[in-house]
């Protein structure tokens, strides 16, 4: 599995309206054979950051969402909100998705 965060730092008169920008980006996006979840947070300690995570099957998939259509329009129509370049961590990891948290345990 491919799984992604990425933190997106918002120009001030964006910090509210930027979850409009990436609506369609984000539809299209989970709306992929290869995507397994899509996720937007917003920071509890910088409200103008907004963190994505991301998981795709493969790099098949991985490719397929790089090269799509709402993909090339997201990156020419994100920087027009954004106060910095976007921070990136993506690594291939022997998962399928998500697991129980060992630590804590609600019963």
């Amino acid at each position: 599995m491919i799984f992604i965060v990425v933190k997106f730092e918002t120009k001030p008169e964006w910090a509210d309206r930027f979850p409009e920008l990436v609506a369609d980006f984000t539809a299209g996006t989970r709306g992929e054979a290869g995507n397994l979840w899509f996720e937007w947070s917003r920071s509890l300690d910088n409200p103008a950051e907004y963190v994505l995570v991301e998981g795709f099957r493969d790099g098949d998939a991985g490719k397929e969402h790089v090269s799509s259509a709402h993909f090339a329009k997201f990156v020419q129509d994100a920087p027009q909100a954004l106060a910095a370049t976007p921070r990136i961590i993506s690594q291939t990891i022997d998962a399928d998705g998500w697991s129980e948290m060992g630590e804590i345990q609600v019963r």
